[in-house]
């Protein structure tokens, strides 16, 4: 495998825009050149880049291969499994449904779901769920892998167990747990899961390929993963720590994604499908204060609950600084952005999602080659300055 395409002379990024195709304003292409350079210099195999600037969709590319061979080219419909940040979907879901007057955000969860209420948990608020405040990190009992395509005993059990702290007095990453808690809410309220209500509601209105629970008719389009190098896999946590207690179980390893078993099961903190167009398509709802496409799904004061911090400071579970609102993490001094309401997050290997209300202004990065990063890494970061820089921000 090559890890450098053919280095153009002066190691000039504009040399290798052949590699990526799709469209650009002319402003923003600065987006084509950092996604041609990601690709051109190695450090990604396949991704695609979107931006929506002032509700339209303003750069739109993709580049590179499906394989590690580079033998299948990347195209315009090509979907991967994005990893958490399908989180940005599932939490939206909840958000416009707190909007419709559906669900109250400062309710107790076992209000809408009763099972809940055991174990200590009767006070535990949908914002505690949204803002990783919950204590409910990952499971007590010992789960396989396939457990998380069983919707009823992942469910079930987390409902019947303690919280690993006392709710809202700390903030630790609900990883993988964080989907089904905010499914059954949304199940419990629509009588549809997760995957069918974001569809409906969100996804099919912007014709956006995105998916929780990936249809057949989709896998001759699904890009494999490709696991971090072993070197950044065989990194040495303490067996005994929260991380590794929480991260570990069930175990969750790249290769999984590329199994159908995995694309048919609804997991909405982690295994959404798509491709950046249809990531930034959705979430431009964000971007812009509520409204995309001419059509406003969320109110203003909808948006702006998502600054509401829940938590600031160093994250129990994965030990970094963050700053979570409802639903996304937030800007602040640890993470700066050129607008202070700036919500994002990201995904497992790299994937990325920003959106910058200031600026309406909403910025995906997806990719297949993942490195060792928990929620994004400098690759999608390269893409977010990139934008900045065409809009005259950076």
């Amino acid at each position: 495998m090559r890890d450098v395409v053919d280095e153009p002379d002066g190691n000039d990024a504009t040399a290798w825009t052949d590699l990526v195709h799709g469209v650009c304003d002319p402003t923003f292409e600065t987006v084509r050149e950092a996604l041609a350079e990601l690709i051109g210099s190695g450090r990604d195999i396949g991704a695609s880049a979107a931006v929506v600037h002032q509700g339209r969709m303003v750069a739109d590319v993709w580049g590179g291969h499906l394989d590690s061979e580079r033998t299948v080219p990347w195209a315009r419909d090509t979907i991967v499994n994005i990893w958490s940040t399908t989180k940005t979907m599932c939490n939206l879901s909840a958000l416009v449904l707190a909007d419709m007057g559906e669900i109250d955000l400062d309710t107790a969860v076992a209000h809408y779901w009763p099972e809940f209420g055991a174990a200590g948990k009767g006070d535990v608020l949908i914002r505690n769920v949204l803002g990783h405040t919950a204590g409910l990190p990952s499971w007590r009992t010992r789960l396989r892998t396939e457990d998380l395509y069983d919707w009823e005993k992942a469910t079930s059990l987390l409902a019947a167990d303690e919280p690993w702290w006392t709710p809202g007095t700390a903030a630790g990453y609900h990883a993988v747990t964080q989907g089904y808690l905010v499914g059954e809410l949304v199940r419990r309220v629509t009588g549809l899961s997760l995957g069918t209500w974001f569809r409906r509601h969100l996804a099919e209105p912007f014709r956006a390929d995105i998916h929780i629970g990936t249809p057949e008719s989709a896998d001759d389009r699904v890009a494999p993963v490709m696991a971090p190098p072993k070197e950044v896999r065989a990194a040495v946590i303490d067996r005994e720590s929260l991380m590794a207690r929480v991260m570990g179980n069930p175990p969750i390893p790249a290769e999984v994604a590329s199994t159908v078993a995995w694309r048919r099961a609804e997991i909405p903190a982690g295994n959404g499908h798509g491709n950046a167009r249809s990531v930034a398509l959705v979430q431009s709802i964000v971007g812009g204060e509520g409204e995309a496409g001419g059509h406003r799904y969320l109110s203003r004061q909808g948006c702006e609950r998502i600054f509401d911090v829940q938590a600031d400071g160093i994250d129990v579970v994965i030990g970094i600084h963050n700053r979570y609102g409802l639903g996304y993490g937030l800007a602040g001094p640890h993470l700066a952005y050129p607008s202070p309401r700036t919500c994002f997050w990201g995904g497992r290997g790299g994937s990325l999602v920003v959106n910058d209300l200031d600026n309406n202004l909403t910025v995906a990065y997806v990719m297949n080659r993942m490195h060792g990063g928990t929620t994004g890494d400098d690759r999608a970061a390269a893409v977010v300055a990139a934008a900045y820089r065409g809009l005259g921000a950076l």
